[in-house]
């Protein structure tokens, strides 16, 4: 792993040790299962909403919520996630996803929790899921799905945090860099797999890292290209390899309207 990830993992180990003592996990628990059984806070249906949108002949966009990053400080001042949120669904989003990271990314389970009242699309808690604790805290707040990122977990830990998440009806996106984690991840049950083109160790981005792992992506995966789509020329090239879902945030944060610049960057 990257300096940058075992720092940000460390971290989270210890807010997770210290949120369990402020609330439990059978407290997230029952909350989690309370909001299981509401029409207003079941899952929704993350791959769903991706896979209605590349079967109507467009793009499936998971659109980001993010305040700020570790390379790149903070991305957006007047930050309002309800208002993001609608801004994103307004103009075709298929999905959100919400950064709650506090201590890198300057995200809170609020974010998350004012976007997805705010719309009704999908919503992926964007976070470095490391225990279970957390995946009864992601329900507990709302999340329809979470992330489980290679590079920073065990083969075993992924499929116990997949198999956790799958009982509470969270659907999984599994991220990887390289073709290594690649292997690690086609052995989780999860449909979705996401290759972010941004090198952990450089920070540099290249869309030519989704491109290399693409021959290696078996046939019914839904394959999301993240990080670097910035042009309408991006893309082209991802859906000219029959890539047809992207997670796209930085683009979207820095312009005047989210929702606006999503519309223009896939029309």
């Amino acid at each position: 792993m990257s300096d940058i990830l075992d720092t940000i993992v460390a971290t989270k180990k210890m807010e997770v040790a210290n949120h369990s003592k402020q609330i439990s996990l059978a407290n997230h628990r029952e909350h989690a299962q309370a909001n299981n059984q509401e029409i207003l806070f079941k899952p929704r249906g993350f791959i769903r909403a991706i896979e209605q949108k590349i079967a109507s002949g467009k793009a499936g966009v998971i659109t980001e919520i993010k305040k700020a990053s570790p390379s790149k400080g903070i991305l957006r001042q007047d930050f309002y996630p309800a208002e993001i949120a609608q801004s994103y669904e307004k103009n075709g989003a298929a999905c959100l996803s919400v950064l709650t990271d506090m201590e890198y990314f300057q995200g809170c389970n609020a974010y998350l929790q004012e976007a997805r009242a705010a719309c009704s699309i999908p919503v992926l808690r964007k976070d470095f899921t490391i225990d279970p604790y957390q995946i009864y805290e992601a329900r507990a707040i709302g999340a329809d799905a979470i992330l489980l990122i290679v590079a920073a977990l065990e083969l075993k830990q992924m499929q116990d945090l997949e198999a956790c998440a799958h009982e509470l009806g969270l659907d999984v996106l599994v991220e990887v860099h390289n073709a290594q984690e690649l292997e690690q991840a086609l052995e989780l049950k999860t449909a979705l797999l996401g290759i972010n083109n941004r090198n952990l160790k450089t920070f540099e981005v290249t869309l030519q890292t989704t491109l290399s792992l693409l021959p290696m992506v078996p046939k019914g995966k839904i394959l999301v290209t993240e990080s670097g789509i910035m042009s309408r020329s991006d893309v082209q090239l991802m859906r000219d390899h029959n890539i047809n879902s992207f997670l796209v945030g930085e683009a979207f944060m820095r312009a005047q309207d989210p929702g606006l610049a999503l519309r223009e960057l896939f029309s």
